[in-house]
């Protein structure tokens, strides 16, 4: 977040100092080279201002399952701006992933983190993890069957992709047990 702010104030400054109707001096060889020295100091202070952020970052096996959901929910609403698409192998994602999977570790008995983390699974396309979460938490909520269900749907088509009709055929079945799609429809037709 502080990186887009950082480049959006470098942005309005460049359109502010592009605006500027004074006349340059007739040295500019001095001022280019302090100009060229303070892009380069302003870049390397937003690095290293990134890795420190990284590296005060708690272990999330340092912390309470209350943290560790807390955490997950901060990193994943950064991660939605950062990132136009969401992947686990994106840093954001990742970090909020893993924090939501040790507060689910930490207190299995809670249907909220068990949820929270299966919603992750689900919006960063790791699917067989989503659809196990899905199933291991019983009764969901009509929300919640349509994200197991298009988990269901995305596996039973990459085993139907590579020629396991029996595992496209039980994700299907689970899928539609959660709620009925098109996907699965689809799928089901080529079985």
């Amino acid at each position: 977040m502080k990186k887009i702010l950082m480049l959006t104030a470098f942005a309005l400054a460049g359109l502010a100092a592009a605006q500027d109707t004074t006349t340059p001096p007739t040295d500019t060889s001095t001022e280019t080279q302090q100009t060229e020295t303070q892009q380069t100091e302003t870049t390397e202070t937003t690095t290293d201002t990134t890795q420190t952020d990284a590296a005060t970052t708690a272990s999330p096996a340092t912390l309470s399952a209350a943290e560790n959901f807390a955490r997950a929910q901060e990193f994943a609403v950064q991660a939605d701006v950062a990132y136009p698409l969401p992947f686990y192998d994106r840093t954001l994602w990742k970090t909020a992933v893993d924090h939501a999977f040790y507060a689910a570790q930490q207190e299995a008995g809670n249907r909220n983190y068990q949820a929270y983390l299966a919603q992750l699974y689900t919006k960063t396309q790791w699917w067989i993890n989503a659809y196990n979460t899905w199933s291991r938490l019983g009764e969901l909520n009509d929300t919640e069957r349509q994200l197991a269900s298009l988990s269901a749907a995305k596996l039973a088509y990459i085993a139907l992709q590579r020629g396991d009709r029996a595992a496209a055929r039980t994700y299907v079945d689970q899928g539609l047990s959660w709620a009925d799609s098109a996907s699965l429809r689809a799928i089901q037709s080529r079985l």
